[in-house]
């Protein structure tokens, strides 16, 4: 084996480790916010080391593709997260004890009626 397929082998075992341990993460963990991390974090990160031991062994014009999968996933998973959370604290599906500062509390209280003079 040469160095490529070595670091190649590394980098797609370690992303696919990330994978699972996100999975794990998103069936175990107990409230939405912790599952909403482990859906979001570990999974991106699995994806971008299982894209970069493809690119180490495919053809360089293959490796446009993948960056660009890569980047449509450093762009969307945030705002995914974002909006899955923001949903999430919507509908009271967050567990209170667990939320230390409550920065969404008064942002979605629904706006107090124009008053009659």
């Amino acid at each position: 084996m040469t160095a490529p397929d070595i670091v190649s082998a590394v980098t797609l075992l370690a992303g696919a480790t990330f994978c699972l341990l996100g999975a794990i993460g998103v069936v175990r963990f107990p409230d939405t916010a912790a599952r909403l991390h482990a859906a979001a974090k570990p999974q991106t990160l699995g994806l971008l080391l299982i894209l970069l031991g493809t690119a180490i062994r495919v053809p360089a014009d293959t490796v446009m593709a993948l960056l660009l999968v890569a980047l449509l996933q450093l762009t969307t998973t945030p705002v995914t997260a974002q909006i899955v959370g923001r949903a999430a604290h919507r509908i009271k599906a967050m567990k209170r004890p667990n939320v230390v500062l409550d920065e969404l509390g008064t942002r979605d209280q629904p706006p107090a009626p124009p008053s009659t003079r």
